[in-house]
């Protein structure tokens, strides 16, 4: 798998849902998804009382299959690994499916044990959200997938027999639940978590998986008219998840089929979803339920496919990200990487010397939104802060939850502090003064530390401060080579932003 643009697909053929996803190879040996297609067949109704796949079920999948492998060959696609889950998995003709399928279709299907289910949802999270010690719930049509991970190593895993799909089969007979239905499913959902004494009481985040998991995340961003676009890292509260409980038990399915972020595939069976969700959560005792749009897939491919991933560290997964954007940006590396030295330089000169106090968090902020600063101005310079903010707010960057992405994009686009209030006017209630203020702080360095390597030559070697005590100002020695009148014109013209933020006189010396 060493050719760069090599394509590989992954055909997933759920309880609920077949979908096929196509990757291509980039130059840094990482899988992009190019196309996605679904096709909803809910072959969990074709499992029949005899434990068979009835012969309609295995008809939709052979045709399904076909149409994909059309897709497939116009892509040209080179590796094709097809795997199925619970329904295929529990089928007793099962022998039987794989035969038909693999003469009709040519498709080798791989059944997924309940084990390696489990394993590459969890290996997804951990690879690409910020999660050290989780839950993950990865709920299908037929079956519920459940890991427990410590220091980003798995401990437990258990796969229950029972998913969206087949609760509606089993406790709601009508268009909506009954007082009585209700009563029963939350029982059995209970009783089944009884046998997992591990999950009880753990107090630490949930992970959810799938397309039940990524309705709900929908749901309450468009309740909230959440600002930020994308569900991967998105959290939300039990208690939010509660309140969806509650309004969706009380519609029609009329009405839930016109709740926004409800597709019309999922309205009939987002009400037992919610409740796994929910009672899962009150087990767990969890105040933060998150939603990961990576798993079983992704889990699959960064296992098998990236044959050099292991259990990456997070600082790792972020920097290889930032990386990529870099370079699908059209951005220099030498140029990205120089400046994000000399803020490093830059910021902890402050701290020695003016005794300007930055978290680390905020630091480790710098260094990655240094590297993409301005990034917006390949869509047009005059306007290249708007463009680097909306860009870089609405880009899923694993590793970097919402809040924090929003901070990467407030300081690669610092133009000037009334910007920075523009840009954050919509999330007032998730910054506090003082993070406001660091926030403007880094985006004035960050602009000092990009227009130091205004010509991307990277003359400037070196970046000294001095605190004339006296006179009440930083005196900054910036050593470099060549003719720096480009560097020398452009920090001076940005250097008031720094000076305001820190509240302190700045003079530059330039030396050879």
């Amino acid at each position: 798998m060493q050719n760069a643009n090599r394509k590989l697909a992954i055909i997933d053929i759920g309880s609920n849902t077949i979908r096929l996803v196509i990757y291509w190879k980039n130059k840094f040996g990482k899988y992009k998804e190019e196309e996605n297609i679904k096709s909803v067949a809910r072959l969990r109704h074709y499992l029949v009382d005899n434990g068979n796949l009835h012969d309609q079920g295995i008809s939709i999948l052979v045709n399904c299959l076909k149409g994909f492998k059309e897709i497939i060959e116009f892509h040209k696609v080179e590796v094709v690994k097809c795997v199925a889950t619970a329904t295929i998995r529990q089928a007793l003709n099962k022998e039987d499916v794989l035969d038909i399928v693999k003469e009709q279709t040519g498709f080798k299907i791989d059944i997924l044990s309940e084990k390696e289910e489990a394993y590459y949802g969890y290996f997804a999270v951990i690879q690409t959200t910020p999660i050290t010690e989780g839950v993950t719930i990865d709920m299908g049509g037929g079956s519920t997938e459940i890991t427990y991970f410590q220091n980003r190593e798995l401990k437990y895993s258990h796969s229950f027999p029972f998913g969206v799909v087949s609760l509606k089969e089993q406790f709601i007979k009508g268009d909506t639940i009954s007082f009585e239905e209700k009563e029963s499913l939350i029982k059995y959902i209970q009783e089944s978590l009884q046998q997992l004494p591990w999950l009880k009481n753990l107090q630490v985040p949930i992970i959810a998986i799938g397309g039940s998991a990524r309705t709900v995340a929908q749901i309450d961003q468009n309740l909230k008219k959440y600002p930020l676009a994308g569900i991967h890292q998105y959290t939300m509260s039990t208690r939010d998840l509660k309140e969806i409980l509650d309004m969706v038990e009380r519609l029609n399915p009329l009405q839930i089929e016109k709740l926004e972020g409800v597709s019309k595939d999922r309205a009939d069976i987002i009400l037992p979803a919610l409740e796994v969700f929910f009672t899962i959560s009150e087990y767990v005792r969890t105040e933060k339920f998150m939603f990961s749009k990576k798993g079983l897939r992704e889990g699959i491919y960064l296992k098998e496919y990236e044959k050099n991933r292991e259990i990456t560290e997070i600082e790792v997964i972020v920097s290889s990200n930032i990386q990529e954007l870099v370079h699908d940006y059209g951005i220099s590396a030498q140029h990205s990487n120089h400046v994000a030295q000399l803020a490093k330089q830059i910021y902890t000169q402050l701290e020695i010397v003016r005794g300007l106090q930055l978290s680390s968090e905020i630091k480790k902020m710098i260094d990655l939104s240094s590297r993409l600063y301005y990034v917006g101005q390949i869509v047009d310079s005059d306007v290249s802060s708007q463009h680097t903010f909306y860009y870089l707010a609405n880009t899923s960057i694993d590793g970097l939850e919402h809040k924090d992405r929003l901070k990467l994009a407030l300081i690669a686009s610092f133009k000037n502090k009334a910007l920075l209030k523009q840009y954050s006017a919509p999330f007032e209630n998730w910054f506090t003064r003082a993070e406001l203020q660091e926030i403007r702080i880094a985006g004035a360095i960050t602009k000092i530390a990009s227009a130091l390597d205004a010509s991307k030559r990277g003359v400037i070697k070196d970046v000294s401060i001095q605190n004339e005590f006296q006179n009440n100002k930083l005196i900054f020695t910036i050593d470099g080579s060549g003719n720096l009148f480009a560097e020398k014109y452009q920090a001076e013209k940005q250097l008031r932003h720094l000076e305001k933020a820190i509240k302190k006189n700045i003079q530059l010396v330039f030396i050879h």
